[in-house]
């Protein structure tokens, strides 16, 4: 067992998200995986997404015998406007009718120099880490402005605001996450729907597995010295999510070492 699943195992229940809905997509692994289980554990009822059944079944699994409760339900987030749409209703009917909570973390980060990016890799950065969210806040944020009670918290990233060699339409699609979040928090805020983003830094989860050591490199000089943890991520997604959170509306929090503000060296 890696040590991020010890994390999830060991959580604590409470009761900070009782009664609530969340949406989670890209939730089958990863960060998303950290969010759904840690929102489950502090009471929400989840919706656990992702482009793989088994795995989206397995996280839902996962949270049931931690006592919680979890829906799986598929979807590829890269594809067209009416059935992310359509997935939204279903996960809406799945949940009794309602969604008050959606975390838009599905996102996708192919490419590396830009003269390398293929015509395919560029339409599924736009499609997945831009307009997925979009479509989904369009969906479901008017019925949360209608009960005058909602969250949406944005998965951004440290390399929005930063310029590296290696990586340009990554990082602008999180850029454009950052813009979205602080237009749909003056949108949806008077209207009781609280929009932030939290911001990972060098995450060290499966999927990076192989870059290992590549992300140590990256964060031996942040002030704390080693990759994020996924459950780093999921306990700032939990707060912006929480009453705790009331008078917080635009913001991008960043749950990254210190690697963006930084530097020790």
């Amino acid at each position: 067992m890696d040590t991020n699943e010890e994390l999830l195992t060991s959580l604590t229940a409470d009761n900070t998200l009782t009664g609530r809905t969340a949406l989670v997509t890209g939730s089958s692994g990863g960060i998303g995986e950290a969010i759904a289980r840690v929102l489950a554990a502090s009471g929400a009822e989840v919706i656990v997404s992702g482009r793989d059944a088994d795995r989206a079944q397995g996280v839902v699994d996962a949270i049931v015998k931690a006592d919680g409760r979890a829906h799986a339900l598929t979807a590829d987030l890269g594809a067209e406007p009416p059935e992310i749409r359509a997935f939204a209703r279903r996960a809406e009917d799945t949940l009794g009718g309602r969604v008050d909570i959606l975390v838009n973390n599905a996102g996708v980060y192919p490419g590396f120099l830009t003269e390398s990016v293929t015509d395919e890799e560029m339409q599924a950065l736009w499609a997945t880490n831009i307009r997925a969210p979009h479509v989904l806040v369009a969906e479901l944020a008017p019925r949360m402005a209608e009960r005058q009670s909602g969250a949406i918290v944005n998965i951004g990233s440290w390399m929005a605001r930063v310029g590296v060699p290696y990586k340009a339409l990554y990082p602008a699609t999180k850029a454009a996450v950052e813009q979205l979040t602080r237009a749909w928090a003056a949108e949806y805020g008077p209207r009781g729907v609280r929009v932030n983003t939290v911001a990972p830094g060098a995450t060290a989860t499966r999927g990076t597995s192989t870059s290992a050591d590549q992300l140590t490199e990256m964060t031996k000089g942040t002030p704390a010295g080693s990759p994020v943890r996924p459950i780093d991520i999921a306990y700032a997604v939990r707060f912006l999510a929480s009453d705790e959170a009331a008078f917080i509306h635009g913001a991008t929090l960043d749950v990254d070492g210190g690697i963006a503000a930084t530097r020790l060296r």
